[in-house]
């Protein structure tokens, strides 16, 4: 299923539950950001909506380290021709930055990005005493290492989603947060069920694929 129908689907939760609950524009404004991205959420484990600007710039830094390692062996060629003087630290310098562009691959570097960014929730949350960010950060650190459609795309995931989501609600003091984030979530793992891949709703306890076929 496309990010943007999982986009859709979250948004349309969100605006449910601005019209079920008592309105105020920041309530409102929480139940559609917290619906979208909930709705996107599982999706962490591979390229998505929430990482492909992530994508991009590791591209950028995949070309950087390239570069930065053809000058620096360019300067210390020149150097040990022109001086006789060899430098390791800068060859290993060099060696490192050439492995890492010409060898790790783009998503790896994404996947780095999105676990710093996942990092820094944490360290937030325990600054701020908020439980939810933690958890949440946690999530977000873990997710992009993790097999696409595996774990994330699990009862066990929408579960810890859950958790999270309550002590969002709890700190937050804003009700039908967690209903709102846990339905999202639900109704990612939903749409994908209806693909021909389906989803790993049980995994890996029962590793087949459980699908929904319309016709």
């Amino acid at each position: 299923m496309k990010g943007s129908t999982h986009l859709a689907i979250g948004t349309v939760i969100g605006i449910a539950a601005t019209l079920i609950q008592p309105f105020t524009v920041k309530n409102a404004a929480l139940y559609i950001a917290v619906s979208a991205f909930s709705a996107l959420s599982a999706d962490l484990d591979g390229p998505s909506i929430l990482s492909s600007s992530l994508g991009k710039a590791s591209k950028q830094i995949r070309q950087i380290l390239v570069w930065l390692g053809l000058i620096l062996t360019t300067v210390l060629t020149f150097l040990f021709l022109a001086e006789q003087k060899f430098y390791p630290e800068y060859s290993i310098i060099c060696l490192i930055a050439l492995l890492f562009g010409f060898i790790t691959k783009v998503g790896i570097i994404r996947n780095a990005l999105v676990s710093v960014i996942g990092g820094l929730m944490m360290v937030s949350g325990w600054h701020f005493q908020m439980n939810w960010i933690i958890g949440l950060g946690l999530f977000v650190l873990i997710a992009p290492w993790l097999k696409h459609r595996g774990m994330t795309h699990t009862i066990w995931a929408l579960c810890i989603w859950g958790v999270i989501s309550y002590s969002m609600e709890q700190q937050l003091q804003v009700d039908g947060l967690m209903a709102v984030a846990t339905t999202s979530y639900l109704s990612h793992l939903l749409a994908d069920t209806l693909t021909p891949q389906g989803v790993k709703w049980l995994y890996p306890l029962y590793k087949k694929s459980i699908k929904l076929r319309i016709k």
